[in-house]
């Protein structure tokens, strides 16, 4: 199933990701640190949803409240939450 999901408070601007059978298959987030990005997306694929949003979830950009790394672990809870309804 692929998700998209708009980031809030970050430099990123669309997250999509795909996840079969509970592990990530694929990640396109647009906007923001590319080289950054691509090595998360890259780091992030094939791991398990749950061990990417305990990894991510708390990481802030420097003053920021939260980061593109944590968008992507609430974009990840969100599709869980969706899935289970």
């Amino acid at each position: 199933m692929t998700y998209q999901y708009t980031p809030k408070g970050v430099c990123s601007r669309y997250m999509e990701f795909s996840v079969e059978n509970g592990k990530i298959t694929d990640v396109v987030i647009k906007g923001g640190c590319n080289g950054n990005l691509k090595g998360i997306c890259a780091l992030v694929k094939g791991m398990d949803v749950d061990d990417v949003i305990n990894k991510l979830k708390d990481i802030k950009c420097g003053f920021k409240d939260t980061s593109c790394p944590a968008q992507l672990a609430i974009a990840l809870t969100q599709y869980k939450n969706e899935k289970e309804e």
